[in-house]
């Protein structure tokens, strides 16, 4: 009945979303035409709408927005429609440019961008807010029935009471036999121990019981969980996990049957790496069109100033010691390698990397390229080819990787990029490698395809100001 009650809820959810992206339409359309009146019929641009609205539909459930709204807050909410548009409007704007459609208005379709999310935002959190109205007020509760130990309950009770527009309520408390500290929750009520398990379900009303117990206890689970499930009682268990505060913990089941514990060291899943890869793909294809356009004037100044060749490969590591050849620019002259070891006394880092101001080796036309970062246009390649990302850590040499300590070499676990949290915070002004670590794992725990933008925004800024590399 609830799976039923879920689905009627997510059709009636896509229906209120596709009536928001056609009003939003209408409204951009209108907008526009009052503002330059240079629109043609309504018509005549409606054909978008076969791509929008699927592609919305499909963004708006894979970030989890048909889900269960009960436990979500508005910045999560915003934050997934914020996504959804910006992917959106980029797959759609490449739809439309596949298609040579140069006659499509691209105010209009900005117009339907900001409109589309300032009303399914709305329409989102109207339904939020009112299904939070209905929960307060006793409609749409989840009755739970909480079978404890210690603190463990104590604490599950407390994040349940600090959140009433969930619509949970704790029907009360159910104790190990030898765990008598459980009746110290105030305000619930403590209904036995699990030996009266059955008959408390029974003169209770119960939606779901709430098994929240030590690993030296979850035995428990089995000896009640069919006949819960024989009942029609949804079963949930908290898992005791083991202590890995620097990883993310996911529980799945390996070919449907075996379940598997896995702890991550970094915050990437499967369909976020896609979406980084199609943002990769974009962004490479883009940087090598104006690495094409800049190519005849670069290696002209290259080459008039110093003999040697135009590009500069060095192999570098990659994801989990992946060797791969980094392309740049050439910026120093032909020798600079074999020098570097005399110029290793002035070295201005502490720890695994090699960075001097004024460094002799690099050329005058090498000065203006790296202080301009336009001399890592040919690394575009190497994120075409996936070795590299746009945003990620910055690729060591296999030498440097040599030397580190055993956390250092969690910067190396994904993907190097072009750019990264390093590069946006100061670079010039960092001087510990270890600092330039802690800033990688940083990005690396608490990555999001939203932290990607940020970073590569302040790119572009960073590298409008000439700030930050030498």
């Amino acid at each position: 009945m609830l799976k039923q009650q879920a689905r009627l809820f997510t059709k009636f959810a896509v229906a209120i979303d596709i009536a928001s992206i056609l009003t939003a339409f209408v409204l951009a359309f209108n907008a526009v035409q009052m503002a330059t009146g240079r629109l043609s019929a309504l018509l005549d641009y409606s054909w978008v709408l076969v791509v929008v609205i699927p592609v919305w539909i499909f963004l708006l459930t894979f970030f989890g927005l048909y889900d269960s709204m009960r436990t979500k807050s508005f910045l999560v909410v915003t934050s997934g429609l914020l996504k959804v548009h910006f992917i959106g409007g980029l797959i759609v704007s490449s739809s439309v440019f596949l298609v040579h459609a140069t006659s499509f208005s691209r105010l209009l379709f900005i117009s339907f961008i900001f409109f589309s999310f300032t009303l399914i935002t709305l329409a989102k959190s109207c339904i939020k807010l009112l299904l939070s109205i209905f929960r307060r007020k006793g409609y749409n509760s989840r009755y739970i029935l909480v079978v404890g130990s210690q603190d463990r309950a104590r604490r599950f009770v407390d994040v349940i009471r600090q959140h009433n527009d969930w619509g949970f309520v704790i029907t009360g408390i159910v104790g190990l036999p030898d765990d008598p500290d459980t009746l110290d929750i105030p305000g619930c009520a403590m209904l036995g121990c699990t030996d009266n398990l059955e008959e408390i379900c029974k003169q209770k009303m119960i939606d779901e019981v709430v098994f929240s117990l030590p690993g030296s206890n979850l035995s428990v689970v089995d000896e009640y969980l069919f006949m819960l499930q024989e009942m029609g009682i949804s079963v949930r268990v908290v898992i005791d996990l083991c202590d890995a505060p620097s990883s993310r913990k996911e529980l799945s089941l390996l070919n449907g049957d075996i379940p598997i514990l896995t702890y991550h060291s970094k915050a990437f899943d499967t369909g976020r790496l896609f979406l980084k890869r199609c943002l990769d793909i974009v962004g490479a294809l883009c940087g090598l069109i104006v690495a094409g356009l800049l190519f005849p004037f670069i290696s002209l100044a290259i080459k008039l100033e110093s003999k040697g060749p135009l590009f500069f490969g060095q192999d570098r590591v990659g994801e989990n010691g992946r060797n791969f050849k980094c392309w740049k620019f050439r910026s120093m002259y032909v020798d600079a390698e074999t020098r570097k070891h005399e110029l290793m006394a002035h070295n201005e880092m502490n720890g695994a990397m090699f960075k001097i101001k004024n460094d002799p080796r690099v050329t005058r036309v090498g000065r203006f390229i790296r202080k301009t970062s336009l001399d890592e246009l040919p690394q575009f390649w190497n994120v075409l080819k996936g070795e590299m990302s746009l945003v990620g850590t910055r690729p060591p040499t296999p030498a440097e990787v040599a030397t580190y300590e055993n956390w250092h070499r969690k910067r190396i676990c994904i993907k190097p990029g072009i750019t990264g949290l390093w590069q946006v915070s100061g670079r010039n002004q960092i001087k510990d490698f270890d600092e330039v670590v802690r800033l990688d794992i940083k990005y690396i725990e608490t990555w999001s395809l939203w932290l990607d933008i940020k970073i590569l925004l302040k790119t572009f800024w960073v590298v409008f100001v000439r700030s930050g590399s030498y």
